[in-house]
């Protein structure tokens, strides 16, 4: 499955990664992670501080996938909003999952913090805007919702958003707990510490196949063979048949980053902005002083051209901001998944013991890494993470 197509901005803000060999020989360890973009880097990062004897394998080279074209926003709030959640899981089970991820970007902030690498992790304020009036009702439920359970937000009404920012919009919700980053840099980043901790990282390392037993897995690649107790598949949207995830949508998205501008007026404070209409426009600025700004997703099976969909993106960033003046400098499209609940699938295998799933499908991918992680190692170690129902694939 081609990942991603395009002229990719991410890769252009490294030099020269650090490179892993290729696995030659056989091994065994405790933990296998296949896989080696945000999920995995996450996760073996965190088994690093356990001392878990850990391999991490990548089938190309570390966030050469999904990663590289991912956009960096990390926000709290999801796909789902908070009350659908409610509507859904209870308010008990909703909330906690919207705290776990809150806690995630905060984590996030503290691995950043340990990294020798610079990432751009920058912690950032959000606005959620309704995309039309009929969207205002709903959305200041959200509000009272969030108000209600702790969430630090602000309603804004129309006045207070054209006193803000550049366009109009009927009512928003505006935070300050997000963050970005460059998700590139930060999965690099995260290896590298891994493999400083004593993490085995091999790149160009692909399973050819694999047999399940009950006190052993053991998975054959071209050069070697791995014996481990508990695998990790955070293999993204290319684990979707294996993981028989029914309630997974593979769509197709699309992004632009422009050439760097010298202001962004209009933009109150560079925040992240995404809308209530799905699918949705989405957009931050880099440190570099471009902007990104995604959207138009559609079924895999319409693949429209790039060159107009980029046209579009960028008329659409000139419409909310008309006295930005710039032009497209990157542009692709990528593979994104989405969950009818709005929920990552993660944790075990339905049929398989020690088989596990990362997979953090939905707009919030790299906060669901975080949190992921966290419930696998505590599934891994103890048997069990209070959040296990929550995200189980069979659901």
């Amino acid at each position: 499955m081609e990942l991603h197509h395009g002229n990719l901005f991410w890769p252009t803000t490294v030099e020269k990664a650090r490179s892993f060999p290729e696995l030659t020989t056989n091994m065994t360890c405790d933990v296998l992670i296949i896989g080696g973009g945000m999920s995995g880097s996450i996760m073996a990062r965190m088994l690093a501080d356990y001392h878990i004897n850990t391999v991490l394998i990548e089938k190309n080279t570390i966030g050469s996938g999904s990663t590289s074209a991912n956009t960096g926003l990390l926000q709290f709030s999801n796909d789902a909003m908070l009350i659908d959640l409610i509507d859904r899981f209870g308010k008990e089970k909703a909330v906690y999952f919207y705290k776990l991820c809150l806690k995630a970007i905060d984590e996030l902030d503290k691995y950043n913090a340990t990294l020798k690498e610079k990432t751009d992790f920058k912690r950032a304020e959000s606005l959620y805007f309704a995309s039309n009036e009929h969207h205002v009702k709903k959305l200041k439920k959200e509000y009272d919702a969030l108000i209600e359970h702790g969430f630090n937000a602000d309603y804004l009404d129309s006045t207070a958003i054209e006193n803000l920012y550049s366009f109009k919009a009927p009512a928003g919700i505006y935070t300050k707990a997000e963050a970005e980053v460059n998700p590139y840099k930060f999965a690099l980043a995260l290896a590298s510490h891994a493999a400083d901790l004593g993490v085995n990282i091999f790149e160009h390392t692909e399973v050819l196949s694999h047999q399940f037993h009950n006190k052993e897995l053991i998975f054959q690649t071209e050069k070697g063979e791995i014996r481990t107790k508990h695998v990790i598949y955070a293999t993204g949207y290319g684990t979707q048949e294996f993981a028989k995830t029914k309630g997974a949508l593979l769509e197709r998205t699309y992004t632009i980053a422009t050439e760097p501008i010298d202001q962004f007026p209009g933009w109150h404070n560079q925040s992240l902005i995404w809308e209530t209409d799905r699918p949705y426009y989405y957009l931050r600025t880099t440190p570099d002083r471009r902007i990104l700004i995604g959207g138009l997703d559609a079924t895999l099976n319409k693949k429209e051209k790039l060159e107009q969909q980029g046209q579009q993106l960028l008329n659409k960033l000139h419409e909310l901001f008309p006295s930005i003046e710039t032009s497209i400098a990157f542009e692709w499209s990528a593979i994104f998944g989405s969950t009818k609940d709005g929920l990552p699938y993660i944790g075990k295998h339905p049929k398989y013991d020690g088989v596990y799933f990362m997979l953090g499908y939905g707009g919030n991918g790299t906060v669901y890494s975080m949190l992921g992680a966290e419930i696998l190692k505590d599934l891994i170690l103890y048997g069990h993470h209070p959040a296990m129902d929550i995200t189980r694939l069979k659901r």
